[in-house]
């Protein structure tokens, strides 16, 4: 693949300076405010930015496309020129009439020139980078689908609250990509949990048993000259700095619904284990995990995760109360108890099409929709997991939402070299 030449006055990740005025925010993820905003509709055209070209990104913008016929494509960003060319025209095969000929920006800070000509941003970069972009498109006012996981590190969860309260302030809408909040069916299932069909929750468990996502590819498909941070960003998912590892990428899903079943209150600490059984050249993240959260009221909740070819795979959800129990097995929702039910298949919707429909739907109403507050809830209780797993400790939840974690420099260039460090060991590695 050819890889750009990206040299910049600018660095790849200026982060701190959203920062360093965060102080200490124990708690902070539990401050209350409305997730409705009152503004006036906006019945004129829309104007969507797309930075992220890859396939989720991709994917989004049709979505967002579909979900409003009054919204053009006008500009798009990525660091490979190859990503903006395939989704400008995966796209525009898609919807001729919405995109015509979306300016394109190449390179680290084109963020930026999409956020100053857009509307309505998506933001689908590899995760390190969102709390900086979703901090840049609020200030400058514009209305935003984040996708999951929002942070990487406690650094970056202290500023996306922070973030979202600015959303909040400016009623703007702020949605965020835990596509299964926007499911029907779950919706149904945990509204009859919160209304005690199964009476209060005792334990929970949750289960993300995949094979692997991105996997490394071998040192010798490296091209010759290419900068460790531009190989690092184009295999990104291999990188805790850059997508937090597979707990907080992708069983940041199931984590979520630990959230949503627990109330997204804090939970007192958690302990887990964690590590990689199958080697790989190059990257630091781990293949596999198991996090055992304590809550409030003697309240135990486990998720067990692995990314690994060749092995039982599932993704269920195992919810018990005191009155009965609630199932999320191969796709049904299920509460068995004092009242047997099952979600019916009028609740089966598109859950990504239904992120993008409510986004604008509440544009459009002036009824701005913020899932800031629990959107950093759910990531940071990943975080808090990685935690525990790498250290080999019981991490409080204050300790690590305090913790000092800021897992890449300031001052990044794409030429640069870095080193992030091996795959972390759990009794030498430390909370910062």
């Amino acid at each position: 693949m050819h890889i750009p030449n990206l040299n910049s006055d600018e660095s790849l990740l200026k982060r701190r300076k959203f920062f360093r005025n965060a102080g200490t925010l124990a708690g902070a993820a539990s401050l209350s405010f409305p997730h409705i905003a009152q503004s006036a509709p906006n019945k004129s055209p829309l104007k969507l930015g797309l930075i992220g070209c890859g396939g989720r990104g991709t994917g989004a913008a049709n979505q967002a496309l579909s979900a409003d016929k009054d919204v053009s494509l006008t500009t798009v960003a990525d660091v490979f020129d190859g990503n903006a060319n395939g989704a400008i025209n995966n796209l525009k095969k898609r919807h001729p009439d919405q995109v015509g000929s979306p300016e394109k920006f190449i390179g680290v800070n084109a963020y930026k020139k999409v956020i100053a000509e857009s509307d309505v941003v998506i933001l689908t970069t590899p995760p390190g980078f969102r709390p900086m972009m979703l901090r840049a498109a609020v200030e400058a006012g514009k209305h935003v689908f984040c996708e999951k996981p929002v942070a990487v590190d406690a650094t970056g969860i202290r500023s996306v609250i922070e973030s979202a309260k600015i959303a909040k302030e400016k009623k703007l809408t702020l949605v965020c990509g835990f596509c299964w909040r926007y499911q029907y069916a779950r919706r149904a299932l945990f509204e009859k949990i919160h209304g005690g069909s199964i009476g209060e929750v005792t334990n929970m468990f949750a289960t993300y048993y995949t094979g692997p996502v991105k996997p490394m590819p071998p040192a010798a498909r490296r091209p010759d000259g290419i900068g460790d941070v531009a190989w690092q960003v184009q295999n990104w998912y291999n990188f805790g700095w850059l997508s937090g590892d597979s707990l907080v990428e992708q069983a940041v899903h199931s984590v979520d619904k630990i959230g949503w079943a627990t109330g997204d209150i804090d939970p007192i600490s958690a302990v887990a284990t964690g590590g990689r059984q199958i080697p790989s050249e190059g990257g630091n993240i781990y293949d596999h995990f198991h996090v055992v959260y304590e809550y409030p009221n003697n309240v135990i909740c486990h998720l067990g995760s692995r990314q690994q070819r060749d092995c039982y795979g599932e993704n269920h959800d195992y919810i018990n109360g005191t009155k009965g129990s609630a199932l999320i097995v191969r796709g049904n929702c299920i509460i068995r108890g004092n009242e047997n039910w099952k979600a019916g298949p009028e609740l089966n919707n598109d859950m990504y099409q239904t992120e993008h429909n409510e986004l604008f739907e509440s544009i459009r109403k002036g009824s701005a929709k913020n899932d800031g507050e629990w959107m950093a809830h759910s990531t940071m209780l990943a975080i808090l997991g990685r935690m525990a797993a790498y250290t080999g400790q019981k991490v409080k939840w204050e300790d690590a939402l305090n913790s000092k974690e800021d897992l890449a420099p300031d001052g990044l260039k794409w030429e640069d070299g870095f080193d992030p460090g091996g795959i972390p060991k759990p009794g030498q590695t430390k909370l910062t």
